[in-house]
């Protein structure tokens, strides 16, 4: 039996997700190549999906972190802060992208709203549609999912998109990635 709210969601995510620049993708894709470590934080389900992502640059052999982690080190020039937040004015991570910014570090947001406090610091930004209750924008999407549901999924599927443009920029095959893959579970 089919399910009708699976199939809805689904449609929705297609619908939306042409609105994804794909330019901003692949650029974001190349400041992961050139940056010496990379560093994805994100608030809640937002985070969620952000440490998805922080574990696949880790198979693609990225020195990666998750910000908030106790073995997380100090940003430094030369390293890349990717922050996802929907609303773009999270406190925690505003703070993230000052420091990062202040250090020499490049900032990339995944965001509704670019012209958050984050975004108004980022070198790259791809903008994800959705909606969020952090903000009373007009430009909301209207979503037949609650809250910021729509922007957590985009993400995790955005950052898969950069995680296959990685691949092909580091000639990464799905068997090396596998041979990062956690033994200790």
């Amino acid at each position: 039996m089919e399910s009708k709210n699976l199939n809805r969601i689904v449609s929705e995510i297609i619908t939306y997700s042409v609105d994804i620049d794909d330019q901003s993708i692949k650029k974001v894709a190349r400041l992961c190549s050139e940056a010496n470590r990379i560093f994805v934080a994100g608030a809640g389900r937002s985070g969620f999906a952000a440490r998805g992502f922080a574990n696949r640059l880790m198979q693609l052999g990225f020195k990666a972190y998750f910000v908030g982690e106790t073995t997380t080190p100090s940003i430094k020039k030369g390293d890349l802060l990717i922050i996802g937040s929907g609303s773009g004015n999270t406190n925690s991570l505003v703070v993230d992208a000052e420091v990062a910014k202040k250090v020499g570090a490049k900032l990339v947001t995944l965001t509704i709203f670019p012209d958050g406090l984050i975004g108004k610091q980022a070198d790259s930004i791809i903008v994800l549609p959705g909606e969020t209750p952090k903000n009373d924008s007009d430009s909301k999407k209207n979503s037949i999912q609650p809250m910021g549901t729509l922007f957590e999924q985009l993400s995790w599927l955005t950052y898969d998109s950069i995680v296959l443009e990685l691949m092909n920029i580091t000639n990464t095959s799905e068997e090396s990635m596998f041979n990062l893959h956690a033994n200790l579970e």
